[in-house]
C-alpha cells in the first residue's frame, strides 16, 4: 500500500485517530481497538485501509507530521538568491517544527524493535527515511559553496548533519523544558553558525 497517496475521508479519520492515540498512549498503547474507537470505525475497517499497524503507523509519520519536502523545495528554489542565512533560518524552523510533531511517533517506533525492522524495511522500500532531508540539504548547501555563496573549504555534509542535528536537539529539549531562546532566535544563531564556519 502507497503511504504517500493522498487519504481519503475514512483514511484521513483514521490516520488522525492514530496520531491522537499514539500521542496520548505511545505506539504500544495505541491498538487498533483504541484507534478504532477514537476513529469511529471497527477495526476491520483499519485493516481495509491499512495492510498492518506499522504501515498505519508509518502513514501517520509520512501524512500527519509537517513535511520538511516544501521546506527543501523552498530552498532549491531559490538557490543562490536572497539572504542564505534567512533562508536557512527559515528551514531551520520548519525543521525544529517537523522534529517536534514526528517525535511521539518516531520515539515509539524507536523503542520497539518489532517495529523498527518492519520500519526500516517500509522506508528503504519507499526511499525514504531521516537521512534524505541530510543528503538532500547537503546538495543544496554544496550547489551554494559552488556559487560562493559558502567558503570553497565548506563542507556541505557536515554542515547539513550539524543543522539537522541543531534542529532535532532543539525539538526534543522543547518537550523537557521551556527554554530561554525562542525556536525564531534558535533558528537565526545556528543558520548563521552554518553560513560563517
Amino acid at each position: 500500500m502507497d503511504t504517500h497517496r493522498q487519504p481519503g475521508p475514512t483514511d484521513a479519520r483514521i490516520l488522525d485517530a492514530a496520531y491522537e492515540a499514539i500521542k496520548e498512549f505511545g505506539i504500544a498503547g495505541a491498538t487498533t481497538k483504541r484507534i478504532a474507537k477514537l476513529a469511529g470505525c471497527s477495526e476491520a475497517l483499519i485493516y481495509k485501509h491499512f495492510e498492518s499497524k506499522e504501515q498505519l503507523i508509518l502513514a501517520v509519520m509520512v501524512r500527519r507530521t509537517p513535511a520538511l519536502g516544501p521546506a527543501l523545495r523552498t530552498l532549491s528554489d531559490n538557490l543562490g538568491r536572497g539572504d542564505l542565512t534567512e533562508r536557512l533560518a527559515e528551514f531551520a524552523r520548519a525543521a525544529v517544527a517537523f522534529y517536534a510533531s514526528a517525535t511521539p511517533v518516531g520515539v515509539g517506533v524507536m523503542t520497539e524493535p518489532s517495529l523498527l525492522g518492519g520500519f526500516r524495511a517500509m522506508l528503504a522500500a519507499t526511499g525514504s527515511g531521516p537521512h534524505v532531508p541530510v543528503r538532500v540539504l547537503a546538495g543544496y548547501l554544496d550547489a551554494e559553496r559552488r556559487l560562493g555563496r559558502l567558503p570553497e573549504s565548506a563542507d556541505p555534509e557536515a554542515l547539513a548533519s550539524m543543522l539537522m542535528g541543531a534542529c532535532y536537539h532543539r525539538a526534543h529539549l522543547e518537550l523537557f523544558a521551556d527554554l530561554p531562546v525562542d525556536r525564531d532566535d534558535f533558528a537565526d544563531g545556528v543558520a548563521r553558525m552554518i553560513v560563517t564556519r
